[in-house]
Formats: structure tokens, C-alpha cells, sequence
């Protein structure tokens, strides 16, 4: 094996796609495509660059839903991807994007009442979860100061909605049927079809 020393833009290996819905300040929900967040428990970390609408959103009102879309939905999200819930647009994305308010509207998504938050649920996506932010931390790096800056916010995760197709024996989310949609180097992607093995911490 021989190795290339390179400089790629982003490094996303195969990462999650999720549609954040944060409050906006009329009390209406901002949607948001991110691909960057990864869980530990109960506890996920969102990150977040400066310039976004959810940003500004969560510093406010510490609330969100991590709606997360099928594979077959990426065209739903490209659709919210160019669009941003800030007016004026910030100079650093005013070359690719453009103002939006009703972001469920353009991607053809139906808002559905949350439970526990405020921030509403996108209906079409399989899984739900409704968050409360505990922290946001500041990001360093200077590349990432190139884009404006980011954070990363903590948030908690207070309820979980499946869709019932993808639950197993009430309590679990079967691996077998979920597949997440995957962002790998800003194209989307599925989970291969078979398991290579489990671990075994596995319970089913």
C-alpha cells in the first residue's frame, strides 16, 4: 500500500446526514441540513459554523430536533442545502446561497408538533430526537476560522421517535431495515445492503 500526502477540503469519510429544526425568533422553526454530529449515549455534539441560522438559533432558545432522513430523501435535502434562515445573507455565503424563511415548504417536508421542545419535527423522516442544548463550545483551527469560525453544541437527548417499520421487539431500532443517509465527500450515499458482523455488545 502507497500513500498520497493531500489537502481535501472537508473530511467527511462517510458521515450521517440530519435536518436540524431549531426557533427561530417569531417562534417559527428553521430547518437545516448538517453532516457533521456524532452521539455518545444520549449525548450528541452538533457541529456548527458560525454563519448558519441554527447557530443563532440554539444560542438562543437551547432546543432542537435531530430529524434523520432515509437514503431516499437526499434530494429533500439538497433542496434545503443552498438555502439559509438568515436575512441578509452573511457576505461568506452570499455567493452560493439565498434567503429562505419557509424551509419545510421548499423541500417539500411536513412540519409535525414536537413533545417535549418547541423547535417542530420534520413528519417524513424516519427518526426523531428531540434535544435540549447543555453547552456550546467555542472551535478553534485555522481553517475553520477561514469559514467564519463554529461551535460545537452539546445537546441531551429527551425523547426518540422511530417510525414503526424500523422497530424491533418495541424497544430497538433494527439494523437490519434502518439505513441512514450518508454524506461521503459531498455526495450522498447508502449503507451497504448486508451485515458484514456485530459486536458484542449487540442484544439482538
Amino acid at each position: 500500500m502507497e500513500f498520497k500526502t493531500i489537502e481535501p477540503k472537508i473530511l467527511y469519510f462517510g458521515t450521517p446526514v440530519a435536518l436540524i429544526s431549531s426557533l427561530n425568533e417569531d417562534g417559527s422553526t428553521n430547518l437545516a441540513p448538517m453532516s457533521s454530529f456524532w452521539a455518545l449515549g444520549w449525548t450528541l455534539v452538533l457541529g456548527l459554523l458560525d454563519e448558519t441560522k441554527t447557530a443563532e438559533n440554539l444560542a438562543r432558545h437551547p432546543e432542537c430536533v435531530v430529524n434523520l432522513p432515509s437514503p431516499d430523501m437526499w434530494r429533500e435535502v439538497e433542496k434545503l442545502a443552498p438555502l439559509t434562515g438568515k436575512d441578509p445573507v452573511p457576505e461568506l455565503k452570499a455567493k452560493q446561497f439565498r434567503f429562505e424563511a419557509q424551509k419545510f415548504n421548499a423541500a417539500g417536508l411536513t412540519p409535525m408538533a414536537s413533545e417535549s421542545v418547541r423547535p417542530e419535527r420534520a413528519r417524513e423522516c424516519p427518526v426523531h430526537m428531540e434535544a435540549r442544548v447543555t453547552k456550546m463550545h467555542r472551535l478553534g483551527g485555522e481553517r475553520l476560522v477561514q469559514l467564519g469560525g463554529g461551535w460545537a453544541a452539546e445537546v441531551e437527548i429527551v425523547r426518540v421517535h422511530v417510525a414503526s417499520d424500523f422497530v424491533l421487539e418495541d424497544r430497538h431500532v433494527d439494523p437490519a431495515k434502518w439505513s441512514p443517509l450518508i454524506y461521503n465527500f459531498r455526495h450522498y450515499f447508502r449503507l451497504a445492503e448486508h451485515e458484514m458482523g456485530k459486536t458484542f455488545r449487540a442484544e439482538h
